[in-house]
């Protein structure tokens, strides 16, 4: 039977992993308890692996990095949130974030699995015979995952801020972290997520330069300016200029616009387009 799956039916059952993360940390939220953390990290490894397994599949189908199309960057940005969770989260012991990666991942699997236009025909060998553009894309999308992380964070740092104005310590509130380690933890990610940005943009430039007729302007202008905001906000924050708090709400803000920004990127000059195989769509 296994042999038989596509690479949308391990998604889904990802997806389906995912959405059991969320849905048992809601029902311990509701009940006003901690949730279990070895359910949590479980239900998030097991979709990491399942997504893992149809990426490589698709990878293995389109004979590259499977980042040609709408559908195959929203899956591979939940998949590198999903990984940094499994590390992140470990080491800091902030369960309430595997909660909300849980959650992120689960949107962002679900919806690009349910709107099959996104995944309507597939792009082969975009990136041609050259790895270092296609660890360029990598990179870039990988650091789109840091920087939904940085989001998630950045929303626990206003809930723990709004409960300590409004002194409200009780209840699922006193399962967020402090104040401090959140902010130190969205500066880390902040800075980790610039700096992969940058090596791949870099990355890129050593072949652009050379082939100026290969840049297509949308991509580059688009991707350089999510690499520009999130490199100021960076440079602000340690300047001290930019307050923690307005920090936090610009993080969830530019993680919402290099969402959109996958839009234009998938929108750029590629190889032609393939009808994907009917069976490919079969949840």
């Amino acid at each position: 039977m296994l042999p038989n799956l596509t690479d949308r039916h391990w998604l889904w059952l990802a997806a389906a992993c995912y959405l059991a993360g969320f849905a048992l940390g809601t029902l311990a939220l509701l009940r006003g308890r901690r949730h279990s953390r070895a359910a949590m990290l479980v239900a998030l490894g097991a979709g990491f692996a399942l997504q893992t397994i149809g990426l490589g599949l698709r990878g293995r189908a389109v004979q590259g990095c499977p980042l040609g199309n709408t559908f195959e960057l929203f899956q591979f940005t939940a998949w590198s949130s999903a990984s940094l969770f499994l590390v992140v989260g470990a080491t800091f012991r902030m369960s309430l974030l595997g909660y909300f990666t849980a959650m992120l991942a689960a949107v962002l699997t679900l919806v690009s699995l349910a709107v099959r236009d996104w995944d309507a025909a597939q792009r082969m060998h975009i990136f041609g015979t050259n790895p270092w553009i296609e660890l360029h894309a990598a990179l870039a999308v990988f650091s789109y995952g840091v920087f939904a992380l940085l989001a998630l964070t950045s929303v626990m740092f206003l809930l723990r801020n709004y409960s300590l104005k409004s002194k409200r310590v009780g209840g699922w509130f006193s399962f967020l972290p402090s104040i401090l380690d959140l902010d130190h933890i969205g500066v880390r990610l902040l800075g980790a997520g610039v700096a992969l940005l940058t090596a791949s943009l870099a990355m890129g430039a050593v072949y652009w330069l050379p082939h100026p007729e290969s840049v297509n302007i949308l991509k580059l202008l688009t991707t350089v300016a999510v690499w520009l905001a999130y490199a100021v906000a960076l440079g602000q924050r340690l300047r001290g200029v930019l307050p923690d708090r307005r920090l936090a709400w610009a993080c969830g803000v530019l993680f919402g616009a290099a969402l959109l920004s996958l839009f234009a990127v998938n929108s750029s000059r590629h190889p032609p387009l393939v009808p994907a195989a009917t069976e490919a769509h079969t949840p």
